[in-house]
């Protein structure tokens, strides 16, 4: 690793690279793009993996998606009017698919690409908590297998950075380190995690479902066979990934593709980048930008439209955020400190407990004050009231609650229902359907509110003490989290962001 680095050596080193980033149309994805042209406009292209039917499609889907949000206007203002030139003469779209061999790339652009690459980076990933088990293995794992194909064929490549995710670690307590986790490592005692095995798997259960559907026909029992599938993959992920000791089909499947990552990168440098919850951008290019809803988010948006009146969380529990720009921060870095390392694997925790902690209490706290100081507005001009909320500081309490408010009124109606022919029973299956969703949200997302573990970030603080942090350009490439005044974080930035992109 360097032993001493500033924002001139990580702006250097991107001079003249080509890189191939997958995921871009993704939050952390294009805050890298953004990045990497606004710090280095000599980068030589960056190539960008995205699906579409033609190249076409997939350019008008990097201009839509990525590079006309707002996240790029600081970009826009630097180039002027010759923004688009500059964006077209250094980004390139790729029409292609990390689920597919060789890319989804035809033949003479992967050989020109293998000659041209000096450094990958993989965000791609499914994030469903709840997905397809078979999409999750095919993105999450088959992808990772893919891109560690096409890495020994570049030779030119110096760096492998993965994003993977924090909660791989799955919901132990106490302190989780840094480490790889290991071929057939399983979190429930006694099980052995078969990646093969578990291909094979959902290939079988395919072809049973397959069959068992194979003796009725038309229109109608197509899209029933369709719902049925996606029903059952997603039901045997979730089953899966229990079964060794994991919440959820997502971080079940990152860690799959983590430990594929081991056994396939042969003499390839590989960086594991594990941010845990990613929240919006705190400094630069556009404070308060993000994309997609997190789990904290929810309780900011039920609260500015007041439709929420409790939440699952014990307000002293610690919730592992960390800004999006500073993840983005600490990849760069890393992928200078550890280019052409043959045969490196670092794992690098981007997390916030150990170091800096913040509680739900702190983001509640910053709302309420966010909110009585900026007071919303209703589509009729009348002020919203701002209200307490409620937190249920145990699962078992929450389902108590359901219980008393939900089910026992849901289970009268059912009676009603049945002394009456049937008269309810459209309004009963609607609101029992919502009630069993609630439910199952509370089964998939309550692990997350009530995590006790702490992750080490020892790795990342060695490569944080490399970096000089003496002018206003290497602040640009900050990464620390002991730098954050997460109430003034909520308050001034994170808060209104999600108000200005998310409760539209």
């Amino acid at each position: 690793m360097i032993d001493a680095m500033d924002a001139a050596t990580i702006v250097g080193y991107f001079k003249g690279k080509s890189i191939l980033i997958t995921g871009s149309t993704g939050f952390l994805g294009k805050i890298l793009v953004e990045k990497i042209l606004r710090v280095q406009p000599d980068v030589h292209k960056i190539y960008l993996l995205v699906r579409g039917i033609d190249e076409p499609t997939a350019k008008q889907r990097v201009q839509q998606e990525v590079i006309d949000t707002d996240l790029f206007d600081l970009l826009r203002e630097k180039r002027g009017k010759g923004f688009q030139q500059f964006v077209e003469e250094k980004v390139v779209a790729l029409a292609g698919d990390i689920i597919h061999h060789n890319l989804g790339l035809e033949t003479p652009m992967l050989d020109a690409l293998a000659k041209e690459i000096d450094v990958i980076v993989n965000i791609a990933a499914t994030t469903n908590f709840y997905g397809r088990y078979d999409v999750s293995l095919d993105v999450n794992v088959m992808g990772v297998k893919h891109l560690c194909q096409f890495a020994k064929q570049c030779a030119r490549l110096k760096m492998l950075m993965h994003v993977s995710t924090a909660f791989v670690s799955g919901f132990r307590e106490g302190l989780i380190l840094e480490k790889p986790i290991k071929p057939g490592e399983s979190l429930r005692e006694g099980t052995f995690l078969d990646i093969d095995a578990e291909l094979r798997l959902v290939r079988e259960v395919k072809k049973q479902l397959t069959m068992t559907n194979s003796s009725t026909g038309g229109a109608d029992d197509d899209t029933d066979k369709k719902k049925t599938e996606r029903t059952a993959m997603k039901e045997l992920g979730l089953q899966r990934a229990r079964h060794h000791g994991w919440s959820n089909t997502y971080v079940f499947t990152k860690a799959m593709g983590e430990v594929l990552l081991g056994q396939l990168r042969g003499d390839i440098p590989v960086v594991i980048m594990r941010p845990s919850i990613i929240t919006s951008v705190r400094a630069d290019p556009v404070p308060g930008w993000m994309q997609g809803t997190r789990t904290i988010d929810t309780i900011i948006i039920g609260y500015a439209k007041q439709n929420l009146s409790c939440f699952l969380a014990d307000l002293t529990f610690v919730m592992d955020v960390i800004p999006g720009d500073m993840v983005v921060n600490a990849m760069m870095a890393a992928m200078v400190a550890h280019s052409e390392e043959k045969g490196a694997q670092l794992v690098y925790h981007s997390t916030s407990s150990l170091r800096n902690p913040a509680t739900y209490n702190v983001l509640y706290q910053s709302g309420r004050r966010h909110f009585y100081e900026n007071p919303r507005v209703g589509k009729d001009g009348k002020v919203i009231p701002t209200k307490e909320m409620y937190f249920f500081p145990t699962i078992a309490r929450f389902h108590l609650y359901m219980i008393l408010t939900y089910k026992i009124p849901l289970e009268i109606l059912h009676l009603v229902n049945l002394l009456l022919c049937g008269f309810f029973s459209k309004l009963y299956n609607d609101l029992n359907r919502k009630y069993k969703f609630v439910i199952h949200l509370v089964d998939v997302y309550g692990p997350f509110a009530f995590f006790k573990g702490c992750f080490d970030d020892m790795n990342l603080e060695r490569l944080r003490l490399t970096m000089a942090m003496k002018t206003p350009e290497d602040q640009m490439f900050n990464f620390d989290p002991k730098t954050i005044d997460w109430d003034e974080y909520f308050t001034k930035i994170h808060i209104p962001g999600v108000i200005k992109y998310l409760c539209k």
